[in-house]
């Protein structure tokens, strides 16, 4: 295994440090491995160290440089501080001479022009040495797969929905609002949202269309979306129609993340996570700063990727030509909007309330985490937003008694064909046990 770095700031490997956006660490990264560095604590960044280092700069006509680092989480927990190391025994490698090893080393064309941070399962000094780009004396990689350090596990387990209550009610929140969110697989799903998804290499899904997406539902599905004031409702009712969005949902009702814990993945535990968040810090549909984080929807990703978020001047940072484009859509549902935004907002997490424009966002109790520019959710939570887990076991058992409370399809998604569906699985023939 081995890191593979890309910036696109000219001689950043020549300089003491450098510090990736958490946001770009684990692109391009397997689920498998990318499952053992959601939390960043000691063990995590003593293997991220003890990893050979492949450093590149985007494009194809800067020199690669091989060596290890040494890294730490920032304070805000947002951002990686790296110091590399480079191993003068190595001579910087051309792209040339990397290009035809891109297949070995699952280095994949599009990489080379995105600044980011990947950990490959490959083992880099086998190749270079094959290709006669290091001595054969040079070092190799003391980590492997399964040597990585495991995913957390939730503290707590429930089996019966009786014990996940007694637990829900045991958390001491101190006066904040609480929600929910049920995962039907612990060690696949993540707290971000569909638009930011990847595939099981790391490949993101759907972020690089996003603009396209949105507009592609409206232009084929106009009249639906007559009644909608904001770009916020036009994303909870694309959420809604399951349009991957910035939007993840969340529920006021622990039976309603527990439902959504047990419904699929049988064999898997699943897990409820319960959010906690002052109730200051909640947005409503016509929040500005949902509004100005909404609209990001609708910027091309050319043009997001573009924003540079350096500099803390904010008159510096609304004067560029992307940050103008938002601000023009965000004063199409907001005329009065001030014509100056917070880089900090665009960037942020938020908890939003949406119009229950449906019966199935009001029957969940719903709410919405609205995500930012690259913006991430750590997954054991912020200093804004708290997070617990409680392990789910026993989904079977677990469905019967929320059914027995009338948490089922039929209400969890209120809508006749859900009805039905129901209704047939609950009346089907089934033979009796014989043990009973």
């Amino acid at each position: 295994m081995f890191n593979f770095l890309v910036t696109a700031s000219k001689g950043a490997w020549d300089f003491p440090g450098y510090e990736y956006d958490r946001s770009r660490f684990l692109e391009y990264t397997s689920d498998d491995i990318a499952a053992s560095f959601q939390e960043l604590k000691e063990p995590q960044l003593k293997a991220l160290m003890e990893l050979p280092c492949l450093f590149a700069y985007e494009g194809t006509r800067e020199s690669m440089r091989v060596g290890r680092l040494k890294v730490k989480l920032r304070n805000d927990g947002r951002s990686l501080y790296v110091e590399p190391l480079i191993d003068e025994s190595i001579a910087p490698i051309d792209f040339a001479q990397i290009k035809p090893l891109q297949l070995a080393l699952d280095i994949r064309d599009w990489e080379i022009n995105r600044t980011h941070w990947a950990i490959k399962d490959e083992d880099l000094f086998e190749v270079l040495r094959r290709a006669n780009l290091v001595p054969s004396n040079a070092g190799s990689s003391k980590v492997a797969k399964a040597d990585l350090p495991p995913a957390s596990t939730p503290e707590f387990q429930a089996n019966s929905v009786g014990a996940f209550i007694e637990h829900v009610f045991r958390l001491n929140h101190d006066g904040r609002e609480v929600f929910y969110r049920g995962h039907s697989n612990s060690k696949k799903y993540r707290l971000e949202p569909s638009i930011f998804r990847k595939d099981e290499r790391g490949n993101f899904i759907y972020r690089d269309v996003e603009d396209r997406m949105y507009r592609e539902l409206l232009v084929s599905n106009s009249m639906d979306f007559g009644g909608d004031i904001y770009t916020l409702d036009r994303l909870v009712r694309m959420q809604h129609y399951s349009l991957p969005s910035r939007l993840l949902d969340i529920t006021s009702n622990p039976l309603i993340g527990l439902y959504f814990a047990c419904k699929s993945n049988l064999d898997q535990d699943g897990e409820v996570i319960v959010l906690s968040m002052d109730r200051g810090q909640i947005k409503y549909f016509d929040s500005d700063t949902a509004s100005c984080i909404a609209n990001l929807t609708r910027v091309s990703k050319e043009s997001k990727d573009s924003i540079d978020f350096s500099s803390n001047d904010v008159r510096k940072f609304n004067k560029q030509k992307p940050i103008k484009q938002l601000l023009h859509f965000i004063k199409e549902e907001k005329p009065f909007f001030e014509g100056r935004l917070d880089p900090r907002h665009l960037r942020s997490v938020i908890c939003v309330k949406g119009k229950h424009t449906n019966s199935r966002i009001a029957f969940q109790s719903g709410a919405f985490l609205l995500f930012g520019d690259e913006a991430i959710l750590d997954e054991g939570g912020t200093p804004d937003i708290a997070v617990n887990r409680i392990a789910v076991t026993n989904k079977k058992k677990v469905l019967q008694e929320l059914d027995q409370l009338s948490i089922n399809e039929s209400t969890v998604f209120p809508y006749i064909e859900n009805s039905a569906k129901y209704i047939a699985q609950k009346f089907a023939f089934q033979e009796a046990d014989p043990l009973l």
